[in-house]
C-alpha cells in the first residue's frame, strides 16, 4: 500500500474523538495542578495557607501562558487553578479541543516545573461559552470560588496550627456559614477582611498599554513610545462589575 493511502486510512482513527469549538462561542481554558495539595504542602512544604513564592509561580506561568501562540486576552489565577479568556477571533489549531488542552497543558507544566526545580504537573479543559454574559458569570464563579477556598484554608489552618487533627479540623468546619468561620478567625485574632485581597479575589493579568520615553540621537529629541506590556492585579474588583470588565477584554481590537 503506498503511504498516503496509508496515512489517510490510519488518520481516520487517530481523529475519530477530535471536537471543535464552534466559531460563534467565546472559549475559556481552565488548568488545574495535579496532585498540588502534596506537592505544596508535603514536598516543596510551602507556607499555609498562602505562599507568596507559590503565588509568584503561579503568576509567572500565566504571564507565560499568554504569549505561547494563542490570543488570550486575560488570564485568572488562584490557589492551584489558572483559567484563561481568548480573543473571540482567536482560531489557532482550528479550535481544536484536543490540541488546546494539549498544548496549554505541556506549557504549564513545563514553565511551572522550571520554576519550582521539580516535575509538576497541570491537566486543561475547554470551556465554550454562548455569550459575554456567561464569560462574565464564569469568572464571577471562579472569583466566587477563590473566596470561598480562602476562608475555608484560614479557618483549616488555624485550627491544625493550634493542634487539631487534619480530620478534626475538617469535621469542624463542615457545613458552617460563612459568619461561623469569620467568627472562628476573629477569635484567633484574625480579620478576615483585612487580609490580602490577592488571596481572596485571585489574581488577573492582562495586557495594557504604557507610555515610555526614549531619546532620538538622529534628532537629539525625547520621544514617546507605546508599549503594549503585562500587567499584574492583586486587587480585583468584586461581582458583577468585575465580571463585564473580565468579559470586554474577549472583543477588544
Amino acid at each position: 500500500m503506498k503511504f498516503d493511502d496509508f496515512d489517510r486510512q490510519m488518520r481516520i482513527y487517530e481523529e475519530s474523538l477530535d471536537q471543535y469549538i464552534l466559531p460563534d462561542m467565546y472559549l475559556v481554558a481552565r488548568l488545574d495542578g495535579r496532585s498540588f495539595t502534596k506537592l505544596t504542602k508535603e514536598i516543596c512544604q510551602f507556607e499555609a495557607p498562602f505562599d507568596v513564592r507559590f503565588r509568584d509561580y503561579m503568576v509567572e506561568t500565566v504571564k507565560y501562558l499568554m504569549g505561547c501562540g494563542f490570543r488570550i486576552v486575560y488570564g485568572f489565577t488562584e490557589s492551584d487553578e489558572i483559567s484563561l479568556l481568548f480573543h473571540a477571533k482567536d482560531n489557532t489549531f482550528g479550535r481544536k479541543v484536543r490540541k488546546i488542552n494539549s498544548t496549554l497543558a505541556g506549557e504549564a507544566s513545563a514553565v511551572f516545573s522550571l520554576k519550582l526545580g521539580q516535575a509538576a504537573t497541570f491537566d486543561c479543559r475547554v470551556i465554550p461559552l454562548p455569550n459575554l454574559e456567561r464569560v462574565a458569570d464564569y469568572f464571577i464563579w471562579r472569583q466566587e470560588d477563590a473566596h470561598r477556598n480562602s476562608l475555608n484554608s484560614h479557618c483549616y489552618w488555624a485550627l491544625r496550627k493550634e493542634g487539631v487533627g487534619q480530620g478534626q479540623a475538617t469535621a469542624m468546619l463542615e457545613g458552617k456559614t460563612v459568619s461561623f468561620k469569620n467568627e472562628l478567625l476573629f477569635q484567633k485574632g484574625i480579620n478576615y477582611n483585612d487580609l490580602p485581597n490577592w488571596q481572596k479575589r485571585g489574581i488577573g493579568v492582562y495586557f495594557q498599554d504604557s507610555i515610555k520615553e526614549g531619546y532620538n540621537p538622529a534628532t537629539k529629541e525625547t520621544v514617546q513610545t507605546t508599549r503594549r506590556e503585562l500587567t499584574v492585579n492583586y486587587e480585583l474588583m468584586l461581582g458583577k462589575e468585575y465580571g463585564e470588565w473580565v468579559a470586554a477584554f474577549a472583543n477588544i481590537p
